[in-house]
């Protein structure tokens, strides 16, 4: 039985209007949006992975780093959406570290269609609608790091 958690780092990207930066995921057709997201490398440390994992994800770096999650948020991975991927069968889920972020860049600069991609698409949310269209695994996460920074979110 899995009993490990895979280390992730998860980035809360806002725009100048504090509306939230996500994509639909290229591997569920499902119609669920989320965050940009991604793996903590063996030899990284959470912020160098957040910085690496942006570039990779949204094809830009044009941010600016407000704060950090206290806390690391895991969550588990049904075992049906678990087999279908490459790490699935060494982990039961993600602990992730979140980063808050200003966008100083232009909509022009994210480009989903990266080397590796894992988006079709992209948009801007508004905050109080994230976790109505984020996949119900991932739900408690979400609200677990509104709650952490919505202080920080009132003041920017």
């Amino acid at each position: 039985m899995q009993t490990k958690y895979r280390k992730c780092v998860g980035m809360m990207i806002l725009n100048t209007k504090n509306q939230i930066l996500v994509g639909k995921r290229l591997d569920n057709p499902s119609g669920y949006w989320q965050m940009p997201q991604g793996g903590i490398d063996e030899d990284e440390n959470p912020e160098e992975a957040v910085w690496r994992e942006m570039m990779e994800e949204i094809g830009t770096n044009k941010a600016s780093l407000i704060a950090s999650s206290k806390e690391w948020i895991s969550y588990e991975i049904p075992s049906k959406i678990l087999k279908t991927l490459p790490w699935g069968n060494e982990y039961m889920g993600q602990i992730q570290k979140w980063f808050l972020f200003n966008f100083i860049g232009d909509d022009s600069d994210i480009n989903v269609g990266t080397e590796n991609p894992e988006f079709s698409d992209w948009k801007w949310m508004n905050y109080n609608e994230i976790t109505h269209y984020v996949v119900p695994f991932k739900k408690n996460v979400y609200q677990k790091i509104q709650t952490e920074f919505k202080d920080i979110l009132n003041d920017v």
